[in-house]
């Protein structure tokens, strides 16, 4: 894994740190300056610095957001852009496993070509319609499923230098715990590199130790309460791929636990051929100890019905990954039936959205696609 700065608040620039601290030290000094904005600025680099310290040791570290770093991560594995990519303050750029075509290992590169090869074929007998492009990489999509979430990638990650620090010392503090599964002691060498590398934007004391917070994407209680209303927590099955999807929408908060006994995604283009399925099955689980994209996980979603809302205007669609698509449906069907009674006003806005597209459900789609409002019943 390599990391590089790409931008920090100016392209092409990698801002000193010590300047980033100078720059959330005018920023603190804006909670109670007495005068403007250039009163803060023409004061002494000594005065600007000294708050910047005291605002550092308080733990009021918000003005520490202000000044951001864009690296660039090539050879991450998908587990850690997963890990990133749940905690929420960030923006991403990454390379697409269901549009590119990966480089895996050997062993699983050998499954990869395989069922890329026997699911172009069954896409195109199912739809022969389907332009050819669009069936292979329709076919990469589902054949991503075999791969390992070790799986290097290439992604763009800015965060802020104090979200930054944050990091770093959850992921320390998961280093330090003893965890009973083989899947976090494969990620904790990643996790050590990651902070190696991102040493040089390390500053002591910006952390939020004294809070107790940790990395967010794993679970650490077995079972959640059900309940939708207002807000809303469920626990399903999905796959590690599902998984990367949905915590894109970061304004709803996921967790995920392993199971207890290994279980894989069947694309839904194979499911009614049983040759297919126990063919399918029989590959993905002879890789199961590189943690396939297609492992299905213990997934719990919580949130608030408008940003559910927004989760369906993404996910109802046929660009969607078909597995997240049918989920986001299971889940709304759900939230109706449990609100038609116990909460009619939350049911009467959310069954403005019962159609299994968006673009039935007030959503003007400027990209027309040849599934509209039957999106729910593709194969793929």
């Amino acid at each position: 894994m390599e990391i590089t700065v790409k931008a920090s608040t100016k392209p092409g620039y990698v801002l000193p740190v010590d300047d980033a601290l100078y720059f959330g030290g005018i920023s603190a000094g804006i909670c109670y300056m007495p005068d403007d904005y250039e009163t803060i600025t023409n004061e002494s680099v000594e005065k600007t610095i000294k708050r910047a310290n005291q605002t550092l040791q308080s733990g009021h570290h918000s003005v520490f957001d202000h000044c951001s770093y864009s690296l660039l991560l090539v050879g991450i594995p998908k587990i850690l852009a997963m890990v990133l990519n749940n905690e929420r303050v960030y923006a991403t750029s990454e390379k697409s496993a269901r549009y590119t075509r990966m480089e895996p290992s050997p062993q699983e590169k050998v499954l990869y070509e395989k069922w890329s090869l026997i699911l172009e074929r069954r896409i195109i007998d199912q739809y022969p319609n389907l332009e050819g492009v669009k069936a292979k990489k329709l076919a990469q999509e589902n054949a991503r499923y075999m791969i390992s979430v070790f799986t290097p990638t290439t992604m763009q990650y800015t965060v802020t230098l104090r979200q930054l620090n944050y990091i770093i010392n959850w992921m320390k503090g998961f280093i330090a715990e003893w965890h009973e599964n083989d899947l976090f002691d494969k990620l904790k060498p990643y996790l050590e590199e990651f902070i190696a590398q991102t040493r040089f934007l390390y500053v002591d004391g910006l952390n939020d130790s004294a809070k107790h917070r940790a990395l967010s994407l794993f679970d650490d209680r077995p079972s959640r309460k059900e309940h939708f209303g207002e807000t809303y927590c469920t626990t399903y099955l999905g796959s590690f791929a599902q998984l990367a999807q949905a915590h894109r929408h970061r304004t709803i908060d996921y967790k995920m636990r392993l199971l207890d006994e290994p279980s894989y995604y069947i694309p839904l283009i194979i499911e009614d051929d049983p040759s297919l399925v126990c063919e399918w099955l029989k590959d993905i689980s002879s890789v199961a100890d590189f943690y396939p994209q297609g492992m299905m996980v213990s997934i719990r979603e919580r949130g608030t019905y408008e940003n559910f809302i927004l989760k369906t205007q993404e996910r109802l669609c046929s660009s969607a990954q078909l597995e997240i698509s049918r989920q986001t449906y299971t889940t709304l069907l759900w939230y109706l039936h449990e609100t038609e009674i116990a909460d009619p006003d939350v049911f009467s806005i959310l069954d403005g959205y019962r159609a299994g597209a968006r673009c039935g459900s007030r959503f003007r789609c400027t990209n027309p696609c040849n599934w509209g409002v039957r999106q729910q019943d593709r194969l793929i």
